[in-house]
């Protein structure tokens, strides 16, 4: 009998914590307090609370000794090639444990797909199609991405790293996911905390870089109203976008496709049952899933890795420590401020060849946090001149960043995919 209870007492979370808490332990007790950290940030702070708890208690879930919910070494397996399991779906259902069983949307990336559904449901391309120069604003933002991915590349992360975690500077969480899926799957879960908690902050990062890249008198500036635009062309913009993206970039076409079908059920008005579902119900479940299972990746052991890698440095080489998950972070913020910058100038640079100017500040509305990136930028010009609404004129370079970090996504994996 004391046996028995001394084999239950192993068997127990606190004695796997405790026991090798030297070696291992601390990492599971460091990131379980990340988790309630970020579980603090998105229920009091309301940091993106729908997707954010989701991610905190799934984080909070995989690092919990002897849970067994999520297996790093199941899919360790499924995932290198020449291993007997390489993508081996029947092995990880035969062996893993619900997180595993979960985490196959996000693998598959059927998650991220049906999430841009979700949001094609719910926006309104009205803005963009009526002022098509704001798609330039918001392909513009996406800059961001690209120098990112350099700054990730000199950093040290291979070219599959580089361009997940450049995605960030898109500022759009499921095609972060999607990237970061396809190609580094294995830093999958600090490239979504740090997508999702930028996006949770676009009100505290954008507003200092707006005012320092314009001036008074710009930030004034009161734009014409956007002219009506009919049912017909609402119609056909979905169609003919994904007709081009699929031909132009084909593997953009999963969430391009996505995206689209969702708006065009929006606006043909003869699908207001599925437009509705897609809105609610197709959103919630999904987002619950995505949230849970990409939280589940942030492991311990990959979440608090550390490695060695030699950089010369004045003609010296030197030994150096890395963190790839503080990189990760600190290149994110640095990748959103890049996109926001970028957009802002290049709104600034139209108005030399434009005769209606261009109020600067819905540029930063590209980097496609929609529609956040569009209040704020209506918040800032409403400082400046409290008659000045821009919050529609915004909308145009923020679903064109939608668009447009789709699009480099699958430039991306076209090329490193």
């Amino acid at each position: 009998m004391t046996d028995a209870i001394l084999e239950f007492l192993r068997q127990t979370g606190f004695y796997l914590l405790g026991a090798g808490f030297l070696t291992e332990g601390w990492k599971y007790a460091v990131m379980i307090t990340i988790s309630l950290v970020l579980l603090y940030l998105a229920i009091k702070k309301q940091f993106e609370p729908l997707l954010l708890i989701g991610i905190a208690f799934g984080m909070l879930l995989t690092n919990l000794p002897g849970a067994g919910l999520y297996n790093e070494a199941l899919w360790s397996e499924f995932m290198t090639e020449g291993s007997k399991y390489y993508h081996d779906y029947g092995y990880i259902l035969a062996n893993g444990g619900l997180l595993d069983f979960l985490y196959i949307g996000v693998k598959t990336c059927i998650y991220p797909c049906l999430i841009f559904i979700g949001i094609g449901a719910m926006t309104d391309f009205g803005p963009l199609i009526s002022n098509p120069k704001s798609l330039l604003l918001g392909a513009a933002a996406q800059v961001g991405i690209f120098a990112t991915f350099a700054g990730a590349k000199y950093l040290g992360f291979n070219g599959l790293e580089s361009a997940s975690v450049g995605i960030i500077g898109g500022a759009d969480g499921p095609t972060a996911i999607f990237v970061a899926s396809k190609l580094a799957p294995h830093i999958l879960g600090p490239i979504a905390v740090a997508a999702y908690s930028y996006m949770a902050l676009v009100p505290v990062i954008q507003p200092p870089i707006m005012k320092l890249l314009t001036t008074k008198k710009e930030r004034e500036i009161v734009m014409k109203p956007l002219r009506q635009v009919s049912k017909t062309e609402k119609i056909l913009f979905p169609i003919i976008i994904t007709i081009f993206v699929a031909l132009l970039v084909p593997s953009a076409t999963p969430l391009v496709g996505c995206l689209m079908l969702g708006n065009l059920w929006k606006e043909c008005g003869v699908a207001e049952r599925l437009c509705k579902t897609a809105q609610n119900e197709l959103m919630n479940i999904v987002t619950i899933f995505l949230g849970i299972s990409v939280g589940a990746t942030a492991t311990a052991g990959t979440f608090l890795n550390t490695e060695r890698q030699l950089v010369t440095i004045g003609g010296t080489e030197i030994n150096m420590l890395r963190l790839p998950t503080v990189e990760i972070i600190v290149l994110g913020v640095v990748a959103f401020g890049v996109a926001t910058a970028c957009g802002l100038l290049f709104a600034k640079f139209m108005n030399l060849f434009t005769k209606n100017k261009i109020n600067p500040l819905i540029g930063s509305a590209g980097v496609s946090a929609v529609p956040m990136a569009a209040r704020v930028s209506q918040m800032v010009g409403q400082k400046a001149n409290p008659s000045n609404f821009l919050l529609m004129h915004a909308m145009g370079p923020n679903v064109a960043g939608v668009i447009g970090s789709a699009i480099a996504a699958g430039a991306l994996i076209a090329i490193f995919g």
